[in-house]
């Protein structure tokens, strides 16, 4: 595989596999290893997946658990089209090495900060509007910028010194915000998953992107391998894998997850759907505007996310395979999972299992390939009757879990709490008196982000302050986010404690 592999194993900083601390011979499995041992890895245990893993305790997944599982259906998924009649056309599209998905998996979620998605959110309003920094925040950029810039090593920012398979595996969105590429994705009609702008903010440039400018030179450079084999703007194989292993993973472990919560119950869940199959021709006939009035009829929420695949993804939504996968959601997880509620008993935990097992399965043995992909799609897909299933899946989760009023009343706290946290540390940051007496990470960060800001103005000062404090919280646990606040603010009466690191 001369062609295909050449470059592939290229380090950012020239280092060489077998490098202090590498045990594997493989250069890929080497920045498996590098991953999974480092901090920022086990950071994952204590941030949220969907729920602060402090609230639920082992009972739901967090980041940590949930990468791992991302990983095993990514090596999966790698193995089996690698070893299939897709492998000639993997190939020529860059290669396809389940060591570089697996890496890839477990560092996906690096970046992401105290309290998940939503996190993410309030930390790129705030450094956009608040602290003015263009980039804003993005998890996955924030990803790729741990694995090749912030892990400092005594004097030297080297990030983990990973290959460029790996680090092009690890761009789900391979694009910065809005300079790279040309034309940049988000122009494109229609626009790659992730690429437009936000609703409502048409000029602030994509909505997902996998690296700030401060890294566009690294992302180039990881992708060079790849340059007469992909679009531009298209994910590497591996990273399309790594994508699709994701969607599984999240759609079948959260219903997992608030089945054995007590959230998810068969009565409201059979409701909607058995709503939409007995009224579908009714819904139907309700206008785009008069339908979002209707959402508390059973159905309602169906419909919309038919109406939605239809409007985003015309190119694959399907009526008589999104009808099966109403059913086939219906008759797996009303009539099986949900229809005894979860007592925590050995059997219970069987069958929790099982469920997750078949489904794994069946969607994993979905998976295909194509050398021709849409602009919202990579080359890596499911098959259609299991792309429609997945996104049944997540309605239910989104409609049964995200929406429900006493989760909301929870992240509302979590705003408030990382909003209070930036703005305690910035404040520090900007005390002459304190300078002397900052965190040590964050003065590093600070040192950091002034090196890729010159020349030294005070603009410039202000900004690397900016980002540093949000390279700093975005570090955080939830745990940690929360006891730095109560020590900033008074409310800790403890001196030393493990529950933050200064």
């Amino acid at each position: 595989m001369q062609g295909p592999a050449k470059g592939r194993d290229r380090r950012l900083f020239g280092g060489r596999a077998g490098a202090l601390g590498d045990l594997a011979a493989s250069p890929y499995r080497a920045d498996r290893d590098r991953i999974a041992s480092s901090p920022f890895f086990a950071r994952l245990g204590g941030v949220t997946q969907v729920v602060s893993p402090g609230g639920a305790g082992l009972l739901v997944h967090n980041r940590l658990t949930h990468s791992i599982k991302v990983a095993q259906v990514g090596r999966a998924i790698a193995e089996r089209l690698a070893a299939g009649p897709y492998a000639e056309l993997l190939d020529r599209l860059g290669g396809c090495d389940p060591d570089v998905v697996e890496a890839a998996a477990l560092a996906h979620d690096l970046g992401h900060p105290p309290f998940g998605h939503l996190g993410e959110q309030v930390l790129d309003r705030l450094a956009r509007r608040q602290l003015g920094l263009p980039d804003g925040f993005e998890g996955n950029a924030q990803s790729y910028r741990i694995v090749t810039s912030t892990e400092i090593r005594k004097t030297a920012t080297i990030g983990l010194d990973l290959t460029a398979a790996v680090r092009a595996a690890i761009l789900k969105y391979p694009w910065t915000r809005r300079g790279h590429p040309e034309p940049h994705p988000r122009l494109l009609d229609p626009a790659p998953r992730g690429a437009a702008a936000p609703p409502g903010e048409p000029d602030s440039g994509s909505a997902k992107f996998g690296a700030y400018d401060t890294e566009a030179a690294d992302l180039r450079q990881a992708r060079e391998p790849f340059a007469d084999r992909i679009a531009p703007w298209q994910q590497t194989v591996e990273a399309s894998i790594m994508d699709t292993a994701d969607d599984i993973a999240y759609a079948i472990h959260d219903v997992e997850d608030f089945h054995r919560v007590g959230v998810l119950q068969q009565g409201v869940v059979a409701a909607e759907l058995t709503g939409w199959q007995r009224d579908a021709g009714q819904l139907r006939n309700l206008s785009d505007g008069a339908l979002p009035g209707a959402r508390r009829r059973p159905g309602a929420a169906i419909e919309l996310l038919r109406r939605q695949l239809h409007r985003k993804d015309a190119w694959i939504a399907d009526d008589d395979a999104f009808a099966a996968a109403v059913e086939q959601v219906r008759t797996e997880l009303v009539d099986g999972l949900l229809a005894a509620p979860f007592d925590g008993s050995i059997e219970a935990e069987q069958y929790v299992a099982g469920f997750s097992a078949r489904w794994t399965r069946r969607l994993v043995d979905a998976v295909t390939a194509t050398a021709a992909p849409v602009n919202r799609s990579g080359h890596v897909l499911l098959a259609v009757p299991q792309w429609h299933e997945v996104q049944v899946l997540k309605l239910v989760h989104h409609r049964f879990v995200l929406e429900r009023p006493d989760l909301a009343l929870h992240q509302r706290g979590q705003a408030r709490l990382l909003t209070m946290l930036v703005d305690a540390l910035y404040a520090w940051l900007g005390d002459p008196d304190e300078s002397d007496r900052l965190p040590q990470r964050l003065h590093d960060l600070v040192e950091l982000a002034e090196t890729e800001l010159h020349p030294r103005t005070p603009e410039r000062i202000a900004r690397a302050r900016a980002r540093a404090t949000i390279d700093f919280v975005a570090a955080l646990t939830d745990g940690q986010a929360g006891a730095l606040l109560d020590a900033l603010t008074g409310r800790s009466g403890a001196l030393w404690t493990d529950a933050f690191v200064l």
